[in-house]
């Protein structure tokens, strides 16, 4: 094989790496932390690797799955977003076809991800498969898209509690409840960025639907997901590791809505990211608990 086509392969290559957003892996981190945390609590905070691993790998592949998606069915608007102006869509680097493929592959391979599950997680997996291509669809018509992507993004919960215990607890959909939370007002922040651009072209999101109070409504968000966290922390009678990390969290989240206030494009886009460190706390936080408890 010739030195050109190698370069030629990698550069190929390097499209469906962007396509499928793995150059920006804070959306898999986002995705990836909730159903960690569900990992934990439900093996008592002895996971077997394996299971992590699945879960993992799984996460990655159908966040790609869906970005494509979500990325193919917002072409049209990307072209006229200023942040987005630079997907391979947008740029004409892939086709429907090309998209499609990768799509099934990817999806097949988040498939084998279940194969040491019993048929209930598998059963799990469908809606959560249904909702993640959806959702870029809500856009056009849901006042508030980032509900549906929290319920989207909360499903790895229940998958996790059901492939390690064979059931669903209660504690679970207190956390379920609590991520859903958690997504529209890391998403809403995410959404304010681009408000300007998502009003020129006409898409909903909640911080058009919020208005003038789009960053009030981010902490009122961040308000619940603390109380539904503080639940869950009362359910399963957690030690006082898991109650420091919940001061810093509530700190933390207030430090956003400052940032928030003056709803700087840049500051807005920032804040989005600084939630990765939300997700990496809870998950220390809850994996301290169970080595001291």
């Amino acid at each position: 094989m010739s030195f050109k086509r190698v370069c030629g392969l990698l550069a190929r290559a390097g499209v469906y790496w962007r396509l499928m957003r793995a150059d920006k892996p804070i959306g898999t981190l986002l995705l990836l932390y909730p159903t960690l945390w569900a990992v934990w609590i439900a093996s008592n905070g002895q996971p077997e690797w394996q299971t992590v691993l699945a879960f993992t790998a799984g996460t990655f592949l159908m966040r790609s799955a869906g970005c494509i998606a979500n990325d193919w069915a917002d072409q049209d608007f990307d072209k006229h977003i200023e942040r987005t102006q630079n997907r391979p869509f947008v740029q004409g680097e892939v086709n429907a076809r090309q998209a499609r493929r990768v799509i099934v592959i990817l999806c097949i391979l988040a498939a084998c991800c279940l194969i040491p599950f019993s048929w209930k997680t598998w059963l799990l997996a469908l809606p959560a498969l249904a909702l993640a291509f959806t959702y870029p669809f809500t856009k056009r018509f849901f006042p508030i898209p980032q509900l549906y992507l929290g319920i989207a993004f909360s499903f790895g919960i229940p998958m996790a509690f059901m492939a390690i215990q064979d059931y669903i607890p209660t504690v679970a959909w207190w956390l379920f409840a609590a991520n859903l939370f958690w997504t529209v007002a890391y998403d809403t922040a995410y959404a304010m960025a681009d408000k300007p651009d998502d009003l020129k072209i006409g898409i909903k999101t909640s911080a058009i639907t919020f208005g003038d109070y789009d960053a009030e409504m981010v902490l009122i968000c961040h308000f619940i997901f603390d109380l539904l966290m503080l639940q869950v922390g009362k359910t399963l009678g957690v030690t006082w590791v898991y109650w420091v990390i919940w001061v810093v969290v509530l700190h933390h989240q207030w430090r956003q809505y400052t940032r928030l206030y003056h709803r700087e494009r840049d500051e807005c886009f920032q804040v989005f990211l600084s939630n990765n460190q939300v997700g990496a706390l809870w998950l220390a936080g809850l994996a301290a608990h169970f080595a001291y408890w």
